[in-house]
């Protein structure tokens, strides 16, 4: 028998290139040079930084979009949010204008100052395009950034920056505008309350499509498919044409982020970077209990009141089921430590829920866990922290979503609005204005905008009280960012009549 030899060489396949070398082969040292003060990130940078750099330069940056991002939160107005963001973009993210560089080591400065905005933002952009939620958040708040420092650039140097752009947009020429002069000058009466005439300024047309803002507020004219946008308008044209190019690009990197999990440097501190933005989340710390609350396995019921949306869903599963599954028991487990509930207490409370099951089964199934959320057994690291610390609004949001049969996680994000409406209703949430303003914001991905209207709606006139007789401060009513926080300052309002010193707000 003739035996046939076989290769592993097939001529008509393709030799298999390492990914990194085909990608990194041609690259090399390119000087970013930057005219103009805004940047479009649509170059990315080359040169070499250190890995101190690379960190250091990110967490400015966070810090600066984590702030930002929490003026959203608490409705800052637009002057609002410059006076307050002005001192963090100074200390963290400063960026001078050309006017201010005379000289060549003030010019250097410049340079840097430019660098450093220029590589945060693709350090954050590779940081954050791993999931859909994240680079919706950066699209965002990078947006919010990209619009305050436009508003406060130098009127010709963002006449420069934006000729810059070529972007398509389409003069409107002196005869065209002469023509439509009624029409221009009436859009300009009706948007702006006094009657502009149309040649003291600029105009361009583009698809209306593209300045769905403009259009809803009424400032433009509308002829043909085409929206005439006035010279002072032009800014949000700007604004959208940034946050699209952005989106764009955040789809692009994340379809190029495998390509990175082999690198062992930069891996590690992408991950730790998109795990910490976090604002406007904040930790709650256990010793700071509710004062005047009487905090028992049997008044758990009584307490449920002053519970935020989530809480008050697994309380209400828990009752009708008189079971909850893994990580609704962690979830609540932690709540009712953080409130005050002692261990104890905790296991009576549990202990009393489950009353389908016996004694047998709970303490072989259930008792450990509890335990364990307290520190009481368990590694010796969870022991010294006094177990673990209870969830916060934004670990509810981006972890362990609820599947099927589960109660857990943050009703505002995971239910639908039929399903959200009726809890809020058992909460006593009845305003349709309110109800609306909850699916406007579960719509934009504001969860804790939601949570805080419906908060601020459930305590109206304690609010009210509390801010006329200076019992709170406005700092003591800022956004909540914590069920845990919820509850005490619930319980607080609520009982203020009682004029005692244990239901002031302390601190």
């Amino acid at each position: 028998m003739n035996r046939q030899t076989f290769t592993r060489h097939d001529p008509k396949r393709r030799a298999v290139i390492d990914h990194r070398k085909k990608q990194f082969a041609e690259s090399s040292y390119q000087e970013n040079t930057y005219p103009h003060r805004l940047n479009f990130y649509s170059v990315p940078p080359t040169a070499d930084i250190t890995l101190e750099q690379f960190e250091q330069w990110a967490i400015d940056r966070l810090r600066v979009l984590a702030e930002l991002e929490a003026c959203a939160f608490r409705n800052r107005g637009q002057d609002e949010t410059a006076a307050h963001m002005k001192p963090f973009l100074e200390k963290y993210l400063p960026l001078g204008a050309n006017s201010s560089s005379r000289g060549q080591e003030q010019s250097a400065r410049l340079q840097e100052q430019r660098q450093k905005d220029h590589y945060s933002h693709f350090i954050l952009r590779l940081a954050f395009a791993s999931t859909e939620d994240l680079r919706r958040r950066f699209a965002r708040v990078e947006t919010a950034l990209f619009r305050l420092r436009l508003q406060s650039d130098d009127i010709n140097e963002r006449a420069a920056f934006v000729q810059s752009l070529n972007l398509d947009w389409e003069q409107v020429s002196d005869k065209e505008r002469k023509a439509l002069r009624e029409e221009l000058a009436a859009t300009s009466a009706a948007g702006y309350g006094a009657k502009i005439q149309p040649e003291e300024e600029t105009w361009c047309k583009v698809d209306w499509e593209r300045v769905p803002e403009l259009v809803e507020r009424r400032v433009v004219f509308l002829r043909g498919g085409k929206a005439y946008v006035p010279s002072r308008e032009q800014q949000s044209m700007v604004v959208a044409e940034f946050t699209k190019a952005l989106e764009k690009t955040l789809e692009m990197t994340a379809r190029a982020l495998p390509r990175l999990d082999e690198d062992d440097r930069l891996t590690p501190i992408l991950n730790h970077l998109s795990k910490n933005f976090i604002t406007p989340d904040a930790g709650y710390s256990s010793n700071t209990a509710t004062p005047g609350a009487e905090i028992s396995a049997r008044n758990i019921d009584k307490l449920s009141s002053h519970f935020p949306a989530c809480m008050s869903n697994l309380h209400r599963t828990l009752r009708r089921d008189a079971h909850l599954k893994h990580y609704g028991r962690l979830q609540y487990t932690l709540f009712l430590k953080g409130i005050g509930l002692s261990l104890d207490e905790c296991l009576v409370f549990w202990r009393g829920s489950f009353s389908k099951i016996t004694d047998d089964t709970f303490n072989k199934e259930y008792r450990y866990n509890v335990r364990h959320a307290y520190g009481d057994v368990g590694g010796d690291s969870n022991r010294r922290g006094g177990g673990y610390s209870p969830f916060s609004c934004q670990k509810i949001l981006t972890e362990h979503p609820p599947g099927p049969g589960e109660a857990h996680g943050c009703p505002y994000r995971h239910f639908n609005m039929e399903n959200l409406t009726a809890l809020l209703q058992g909460m006593g949430v009845s305003d349709r204005g309110v109800l609306q303003g909850v699916k406007d914001d579960k719509e934009n991905q504001k969860f804790h905008m939601a949570c805080n209207r419906v908060f601020e709606h459930v305590h109206k006139a304690e609010i009210k009280k509390a801010r006329d007789e200076g019992i709170m401060t406005a700092n003591q009513l800022e956004t909540i960012v914590h069920p845990n926080e919820y509850f005490k300052r619930s319980f607080i309002l609520k009982n203020l009549d009682k004029k005692t010193e244990d239901v002031k707000m302390q601190g």
